[in-house]
């Protein structure tokens, strides 16, 4: 039995991650990574924040959001931390799942058709194989890895 690795969604992971603090980490299976924000963020409470502004932000009550923003600095960057990790761990899986497929065909990748697929050398993404270039990252498929920059289409303008 083939067993792929499964995908997450980085705009779950940082929804979940701004809602509280390490549960987008959770979602990703980060265990110690959620436990070690929601560690920064209750050490950075206690070293930065005043504690009367956190007995008035737990009683509901108005609190000027200079003296909590300590935690709403960490609060971000656990969100982006999540988000980054989500999209790593996805471009991860995807590359260890599309080597998983041409180990087990021997050849290109294999499409849900079942017909042979390319991917580009340059960026990783699937290309169309009757096309020279590679139409997400433009990379040139017919002989090298050039890739086309702005002053190639100015060149191809006649400017």
């Amino acid at each position: 039995m083939e067993r792929t690795i499964s995908q997450k969604r980085p705009w779950l992971a940082a929804l979940l991650g701004a809602l509280v603090t390490g549960f987008g980490h959770l979602y990703l299976r980060r265990w110690r990574r959620a436990v070690g924000w929601l560690a920064v963020l209750f050490a950075v409470s206690y070293v930065f924040v005043e504690p009367a502004a956190i007995e008035a932000l737990a009683a509901g009550e108005p609190v000027d959001p200079l003296s909590v923003a300590p935690t709403l600095l960490v609060g971000g960057a656990s969100v982006v931390d999540a988000y980054v990790i989500a999209r790593a761990q996805n471009a991860l899986a995807r590359t260890e799942n599309a080597t998983e497929a041409t180990r087990n065909t021997g050849e290109g990748t294999k499409d849900v058709a079942g017909e042979t697929t390319d991917s580009c050398p340059n960026c990783g993404k699937e290309v169309d194989p009757e096309l020279d270039f590679c139409h997400w990252c433009t990379a040139d498929l017919s002989g090298g890895l050039e890739v086309d920059s702005g002053d190639a289409a100015s060149e191809r303008s006649g400017r």
